[in-house]
């Protein structure tokens, strides 16, 4: 027998058995061992459809993983997580390599809002990542470390048309310059910053322009920037909420960042159905119901979709005595068919969004949703705080359109794009200048 073409088979028989078998072949006058064949043959025939006729193993594919280019970020005046949320969400693959980013450090003085940050965005493989909870400074700024992105919403209360608006001249106001001066020691690779569409006529536009030169020559190497009034109804998100944002590239890199087509130009998403589809749980987080008083709920029965406590046909004792302008806001109630007007995290009574149907006020959750927050990210606070933290928030969908366009950017992949409706060069002033109604705070009685 040809050794080449067979392979050694041994097995172990209790002694008997063995001497019993060995008794049994010599007596046939065969060897043990081609007796043993034989019977593994006669085996095999017996049992072939069920084993030899079974179908080839598939090996499982492996994926080979993408390679990574990660882009570290850091958040200051981080805020409940809007920005943040929309990052980790954000994510390209091309040509096997991945872009995406990861946060390394957040920053905010407000107790509830960096709970709700650290709850809901902290890094899980770095388990000392923590919100840094202070006051920013001079200080704080020298210890943060180097990001390849720095994002910043730098506070909007100054430069809020709901407000007195004193822009650089207010308490607020001047805190973007803590972002500049981060900028200058660490030169990170971009700058992404947020704020309201008021902050372009504050100070007599003086102060919009100030903070877009400073951010355009900071750092090593300056800044190529795009700056853009977005108008988050045109990217998918159910409410009217316009903001300036201001993308910067570092100078060196040769990178153009080009503001992202809308996706919807003419059908809206409504308010109606980002509340209702699907339904909010009953037991779900920061879903709270107000508790409206008679005179509340007796004006909103007066009061029609769309309509506020202006242009709603009230009954004497129900229309209001107020003090100062007459903000469009004041218990108006959504239009179900269209984008819900702005949601602000403060002001008194009549401020607080209602019901397109019932006579009530919109809970958090229902908030939340028109800033696109899912479900099951859980805002820490009390009602008023979680109110404040919902409404100074970026909706999450509408961002990532922008930081997934700097993925692209950096990846050098095309993408739709269309022209700035914002003019940022340093002997003019940007042109877009919106008037409001929105002046100051009133007093409701």
């Amino acid at each position: 027998m040809d050794k080449e073409s067979n392979s050694k088979f041994q097995f172990r028989l209790p002694n008997d058995l063995s001497a019993d078998f060995k008794l049994a072949c010599q007596q046939l006058g065969v060897k043990p061992s081609e007796k043993l064949r034989d019977l593994m043959t006669l085996f095999l025939e017996k049992y072939e459809n069920e084993i030899l006729n079974r179908e080839p193993y598939v090996f499982p594919t492996i994926e080979k993983k993408p390679k990574v280019n990660q882009f570290t970020i850091g958040e200051m005046y981080c805020g409940p997580g809007g920005i943040a949320l929309a990052a980790k969400k954000s994510k390209l693959v091309v040509k096997g390599k991945k872009y995406c980013f990861e946060h390394v450090w957040a920053t905010d003085n407000h107790q509830d809002t960096c709970m709700t940050f650290q709850t809901n965005i902290s890094n899980k493989r770095n388990k000392d990542f923590k919100v840094i909870c202070d006051d920013i400074s001079e200080n704080l700024v020298n210890k943060l470390p180097y990001v390849d992105g720095f994002l910043y919403g730098f506070p909007c209360n100054d430069f809020s048309s709901v407000g007195e608006t004193k822009g650089l001249d207010g308490n607020y106001g001047p805190l973007y310059s803590y972002g500049v001066k981060y900028i200058n020691k660490n030169n990170p690779k971009f700058i992404f910053a947020e704020n309201v569409s008021g902050i372009s006529s504050a100070n007599s536009g003086g102060a919009f322009k100030k903070i877009l030169d400073e951010l355009k020559h900071a750092g090593r190497h300056g800044y190529e920037l795009t700056t853009h009034l977005y108008k988050f109804e045109e990217y998918g998100i159910p409410q009217a909420r316009h903001r300036y944002i201001i993308v910067g590239i570092r100078k060196d890199l040769k990178l153009k960042f080009k503001i992202p087509k809308p996706p919807i130009l003419n059908r809206f998403k409504n308010c109606k159905d980002a509340i209702t589809e699907p339904p909010i749980k009953s037991d779900c987080v920061n879903h709270e119901f107000t508790k409206q008083s008679t005179n509340v709920v007796e004006r909103l029965k007066h009061i029609k979709p769309g309509e506020n406590a202006w242009t709603a046909d009230l009954p004497e004792n129900l229309k209001l005595n107020v003090k100062g302008a007459k903000l469009s806001m004041i218990y108006k109630r959504l239009d179900p068919e269209k984008p819900a007007y702005t949601i602000t995290g403060s002001g008194g009574g009549g401020t607080h969004v209602y019901h397109w149907i019932e006579n009530r006020a919109l809970t958090n959750r229902e908030r939340a949703r028109l800033q696109t927050f899912p479900d099951d990210f859980i805002f820490h606070g009390s009602k008023e705080s979680v109110r404040r933290q919902i409404g100074m928030a970026v909706p999450v969908d509408g961002v990532r359109y922008i930081l997934e366009a700097i993925l692209k950017t950096f990846a050098n992949v095309k993408y739709e794009s269309i022209e700035s409706n914002t003019e940022i060069e340093s002997d003019d002033f940007p042109l877009f200048n919106q008037p409001t109604d929105l002046e100051k705070m009133v007093t409701v009685e």
